[in-house]
């Protein structure tokens, strides 16, 4: 057992599995209390059992250490709620969060259901916000705590997980809201986007360069919860951990601007936009092709 976290009380979503299994057992080997949450649910968000929170629990116990299980749904109000005043009645504060809860349901856009969309949505994005909420109130009053969100890499876009990335998206942007709105408190925000090996990167279409283990993202996790990440300032940040390289994603800002001292038409702007402000290109596009190459071949491409 560590000491990087000693005295903290830890609470992760979706710990019941893969990277939040191991933030978990990472945690508490660090010498955290643990809230363990886990909906228990296969990927696509059904079948859910309390047995899988439970088991980790059990785990974190056997190594001498103290967590407490809670298997509700936090894509509700109620089951973030819960996660919360489940940490407070078990230990009396809460230090930090980790929200690592969520599902898969793939699908071309033009094919996507509601179905399809709202439970990813629900479980990515409200799960992230729903624990985030109740947790920020407790964390202003104690004047301190750390909020972190998992995003992923895709949040640049995907070909056939539209509802992912948007969810993903939107959690790196209410990451950055947190730290914005809660740095006078005292608590900060970050967001982590994993390469890892577990049930969901084995779906990915394209064979992973860089690619590392559960446990190596929970070493991260585990600084960002720390007293040290706080002292050095780290808040609304976005972190990629592949194995053994840590990297850190630009802020956004503009590129380059234009002016019309006029006021802008179509027609200016047609003259204008290509050659002043002309664009971005998108590092995704550029895969595209080889993804599609692979699937008639049968194949997976290099990332």
């Amino acid at each position: 057992m560590g000491n990087f976290l000693a005295g903290r009380v830890i609470a992760v979503t979706g710990a019941g599995r893969g990277i939040g299994r191991a933030v978990a057992l990472g945690a508490a080997a660090e010498g955290a209390r643990v809230v363990v949450n886990d909906y228990g649910v296969s990927m696509d968000g059904g079948s859910p059992t309390s047995e899988i929170a439970e088991s980790v629990v059990k785990e974190i116990a056997a190594a001498g250490g103290d967590a407490v299980a809670v298997a509700d749904d936090i894509s509700t109000m109620a089951g973030g709620q819960r996660v919360v005043d489940v940490a407070l009645a078990s230990y009396g504060r809460l230090d930090g969060v980790v929200c690592v809860a969520g599902i898969l349901r793939e699908r071309m856009l033009f094919n996507m259901t509601e179905e399809e969309w709202d439970p990813v949505i629900a479980t990515h994005l409200k799960g992230t916000f729903t624990v985030f909420r109740a947790a920020s109130a407790v964390m202003r009053q104690q004047r301190a705590g750390t909020l972190i969100g998992f995003t992923s890499g895709n949040h640049q876009g995907s070909v056939s997980q539209a509802n992912y990335s948007a969810a993903k998206g939107g959690i790196i942007s209410l990451v950055r809201s947190a730290a914005l709105g809660l740095s006078k408190y005292g608590v900060t925000a970050n967001a982590v986007a994993p390469v890892a090996r577990t049930r969901m990167s084995a779906n990915v279409p394209m064979e992973l360069a860089e690619i590392g283990e559960p446990e190596d993202v929970a070493a991260l996790v585990v600084y960002l919860l720390s007293e040290k990440a706080r002292e050095q300032g780290i808040t609304g940040q976005v972190y990629t951990i592949a194995g053994p390289k840590i990297a850190v994603w630009a802020q956004p800002r503009e590129l380059r601007a234009a002016y019309a001292s006029g006021g802008w038409t179509p027609e200016t702007i047609a003259q204008f936009l290509p050659g002043s402000v002309g664009v971005d290109p998108m590092p995704m596009l550029a895969r595209v092709a080889g993804m599609e190459l692979a699937a008639a071949r049968r194949d997976r491409p290099n990332a």
